[in-house]
């Protein structure tokens, strides 16, 4: 121990040992900037597929209800029948909503059936314009968690950027303060290899900006 007690008051130790300590905090930095600066965290993410409608060709009384709510069906099936139409699914599919009024008025603005694709399903994540969409581009590599789904991270790849913001009217006020816009953020992943991942759940998204 005295030894070295008597090495470190050594001058060319001493030296030696700040640039061994300068050039671990150089390469720390460079390796924490690399690992976060290169990302974009989108926490208000939802898993989320494009919604299919199902309705007669002109309003209607709803006769039959023949899906349920997550019922999977084939392209083809029966879904519905009113006073002027059968309705049939035109795709394969998830039942995300059935209208079982039966006797109710139906239409293109108040459909019977709504379903998706399971296939088509995608994490969509919501971002204040000046938290890093200008670093954001389609075929970067995502990783994203589901709250539903703890302790797993899923993988995928940016799909699409939207190309206007989600509120597009701007409220006029005495404030000088210029509103924050959001768009959104689409990213693509396996369905069919994450089959726990269910359309509606709430996720957390990362972008890394540097794989692009």
């Amino acid at each position: 121990m005295n030894k070295l007690f008597s090495k470190l008051k050594d001058k060319k130790v001493r030296r030696i040992l700040f640039i061994i300590l300068a050039v671990i905090l150089v390469v720390g930095g460079w390796l924490a900037y690399e690992l976060l600066g290169n990302r974009v965290f989108i926490d208000n993410s939802l898993i989320q597929a494009p919604i299919i409608s199902i309705a007669p060709d002109q309003p209607s009384q709803l006769l039959e209800t023949d899906v349920y709510e997550g019922e999977y069906v084939k392209k083809g099936d029966q879904l519905a029948v009113t006073s002027t139409q059968t309705l049939t699914a035109q795709t394969d599919g998830e039942i995300v909503m059935a209208n079982t009024q039966i006797g109710s008025t139906v239409s293109a603005a108040d459909p019977v059936i709504e379903m998706i694709q399971p296939s088509e399903l995608r994490v969509a994540g919501t971002i204040d314009e000046n938290k890093g969409l200008s670093d954001v581009r389609v075929g970067q590599v995502v990783s994203f968690t589901v709250d539903a789904l703890p302790g797993k991270t899923f993988w995928g790849y940016v799909d699409e950027v939207s190309p206007t913001a989600k509120q597009t009217q701007l409220a006029f006020s005495i404030s000088t303060e210029r509103p924050t816009q959001q768009f959104v953020v689409y990213a693509r992943f396996n369905a069919a290899a994450y089959t726990a991942i269910k359309n509606g759940m709430s996720a957390k998204l990362t972008v890394f900006t540097n794989t692009h």
